[in-house]
């Protein structure tokens, strides 16, 4: 094991797995893509941009967290009119994630986190988390990157400077950013020019996209119905600057996540059937069991915190 990468989970030994779990450390499981990201950048952005923020995060609390290697490819079906994307169906992609995730919590691992880098990884990757949490033992979340960057409300008020909605959402101010930081030799930088969608022309206020939300009644469908060159957003707006901020940012917020979760404690199940079922859950979820009969979380859940606040104030 590589001493000052200790957070490196692919290059410990089944004994340092062993150490691991014991020691109860969270576990980040990375996704990306290999998609189109226009003219400017290659195909790797959403692989090279989530594995470059797990790994500055890891930095952070090498000790107190293990992270997987990026799984590469993910459901990008709505962009296979750009060559050289790969698609993952999205069920085999639901599955894949689960299995890594049942693997993980097989070998003792309690607390596992997806990371994902790609916007429609995310529905999908929301369901494998969900599936974990109901099929093992395990807690399980999944985020997106760039939601780190939301937590502390004065960061994108001083970062970004595009257009909102639709100035970041694809191959954008914020991606085009943190490739430069990561790895500008790869950005062709003669090639950048904003890229408008479409049906932002209407100013609906249901139809409507952006990387950090959309609007309520928002058609996705294919990339190339609302594009033309794959890039969705002001690239021009890009600096490697922004980039250096976005991902210590992202990283440090990532890091405060990865510690609350992984100290958070597993909250009790009730059961509230008056006859007991006669048959275990289907669906693969008969291994998790409630952990008491009805009630079980106390005077908060039955006042709504009102008990806990009259104490707090005197």
């Amino acid at each position: 094991m590589d001493k000052r990468e200790p957070w490196r989970y692919e290059k410990l030994t089944w004994p340092e797995i062993n150490d691991a779990v014991k020691k109860k450390l969270p576990v980040v499981v990375p996704i990306g893509s290999i998609e189109q990201h226009g003219p400017h950048l290659p195909l790797d952005v959403d692989m090279l941009e989530v594995t470059g923020i797990a790994h500055a995060a890891a930095r952070l609390i090498p000790n107190n967290v293990l992270v997987l290697p990026t799984q590469v490819n993910g459901y990008t079906g709505h962009v296979m009119d750009f060559p050289g994307t790969i698609n993952i169906h999205y069920e085999h992609l639901i599955h894949f994630m689960v299995d890594i995730g049942k693997s993980l919590a097989y070998h003792g691992f309690k607390k596992i986190i997806f990371i994902n880098g790609h916007g429609s990884n995310a529905p999908n990757m929301d369901l494998a988390s969900r599936r974990v949490n109901l099929e093992t033992d395990a807690q399980s979340i999944a985020i997106n990157w760039w939601s780190m960057l939301t937590v502390d409300p004065s960061f994108m008020k001083g970062w970004r400077e595009s257009v909102f909605p639709g100035g970041c959402a694809h191959a954008c101010e914020l991606e085009t950013s943190v490739y430069l930081y990561l790895n500008e030799e790869n950005v062709k930088k003669e090639e950048i020019r904003n890229g408008y969608l479409t049906f932002h022309e209407d100013k609906s206020d249901f139809q409507w996209v952006d990387l950090f939300s959309a609007g309520p009644g928002c058609a996705v469908s294919w990339t190339s119905s609302y594009s033309d060159s794959g890039v969705l957003g002001e690239a021009e707006l890009a600096t490697k600057e922004k980039g250096k901020r976005a991902v210590d940012e992202a990283a440090k917020q990532f890091a405060r996540l990865i510690t609350e979760f992984g100290n958070r404690p597993k909250p009790p199940r009730g059961e509230h059937h008056a006859t007991p079922p006669t048959f275990p859950m289907p669906w693969g979820q008969e291994f998790s069991r409630p952990t008491g009969k009805g009630d079980v979380h106390g005077e908060f859940v039955r006042t709504g915190g009102k008990k806990q606040r009259k104490v707090a104030k005197k």
